[in-house]
């Protein structure tokens, strides 16, 4: 049986790009533990497939996916409380670890093997800067509760702490806690 730390070190040199839908929504289904059922998972594959339609040209032959991907995305929405919208630069394995109360802002990117937990808000910071997000490496992990605002980047491997509002840039391998978040160690 492959492993998602098989998937991990077999796939660097494989990206997005390269990777059919197929083939992502797999990668993901492993991630989450080869359970179709979690809400984590049913969150992603959607996004995958809303990404995938807007590559159906010409506009016509998408429009039916298009109504199938937005019904998708609100049952998502309504049902488990996950707002993943097809916009969001999703990287591989990435994991919804619960639902409830997950926002995720249109513009963001997020790395490859990241862990999202329960009640995450990654959203810009001012209403006159509609299109700010931020930026998350690559292994970071975001406990519950936490809430991630602005034009900022959070380093690779960085660990977020439960309810930390992060309103700066959190350097790789760092570990941010707190209101307003602040680095409190650095992983060795």
């Amino acid at each position: 049986m492959v492993t998602q730390q098989d998937l991990i070190t077999n796939s660097t040199l494989v990206t997005n790009n390269t990777l059919g839908l197929w083939q992502q929504i797999k990668e993901d289904w492993i991630a989450h533990g080869c359970d179709w059922t979690r809400p984590g998972f049913r969150a992603v594959a959607v996004h995958r497939f809303g990404v995938w339609r807007m590559k159906i040209e010409p506009k016509i032959l998408r429009a039916p996916f298009s109504i199938l991907y937005r019904s998708l995305y609100r049952k998502v929405r309504n049902t488990y409380g996950i707002e993943l919208p097809y916009t969001v630069e999703l990287g591989r394995r990435v994991v919804i670890e619960h639902q409830g109360a997950i926002v995720i802002h249109g513009d963001c990117t997020i790395g490859d093997d990241c862990i999202i937990r329960q009640g995450v808000t990654l959203g810009n910071r001012y209403l006159e800067r509609p299109f700010d997000a931020p930026k998350l490496g690559n292994c970071v992990n975001v406990g519950a509760g936490a809430k991630i605002f602005g034009n900022i980047s959070i380093g690779d491997r960085a660990n977020i702490g439960a309810n930390a509002v992060v309103l700066i840039n959190i350097p790789p391998e760092t570990t941010a806690v707190g209101i307003p978040a602040k680095v409190i160690a650095n992983r060795k």
